[in-house]
């Protein structure tokens, strides 16, 4: 589902995005982006960023992120910095709605991702979406998507 509301919160599935600072704002050196994320509720697919970090920060609630098979709570006034290259997704484990302030350093990433994910994900129809289609988004806006588990433990089990 897509929609972009008054105060420009994109909503993508469960998950609600408003853009605070744009590329254009900070002369392409940040994006910042407040998330809120449903109690309850799993995320986006695990993926990984080459050209920026992402730091994110709680406002409210408790997100679980995994960054490289590690496990982080982030609550309200915690901290993480995803490094460029570190795969990584995040949930909503707890009972209450969460809230997090995300920063991409350097500004390579925006609001045109989240709304053309929200069409991939409205062009479903309510059905499975299209995998394929969303993982050309995610290259297009310099995300990669994390391997399936299975080739993850079948390529780490092979001789070097």
């Amino acid at each position: 589902m897509y929609e972009t509301t008054d105060n420009d919160t994109i909503t993508v599935g469960e998950l609600a995005v408003r853009f605070l600072v744009e590329a254009a704002d900070s002369n392409g050196s940040a994006s910042v982006f407040e998330c809120d994320v449903p109690a309850n509720s799993r995320m986006p697919a695990p993926h990984s960023h080459d050209g920026f970090e992402e730091t994110i920060y709680g406002l409210e609630g408790t997100t679980t992120w995994t960054i490289d098979d590690e496990t982080v709570d982030v609550a309200p006034g915690a901290v993480v910095c995803v490094r460029r290259g570190q795969i990584h997704g995040f949930q909503n484990h707890g009972e209450i709605d969460a809230t997090f302030l995300a920063i991409a350093t350097p500004a390579l990433f925006g609001p045109a991702y989240f709304r053309e994910i929200a069409e991939v994900l409205t062009a479903s129809a309510g059905g499975p979406p299209d995998l394929a289609a969303i993982g050309q988004v995610m290259r297009r806006h310099g995300l990669t998507p994390a391997p399936p588990e299975d080739s993850i433990s079948t390529r780490q089990e092979q001789p070097r």
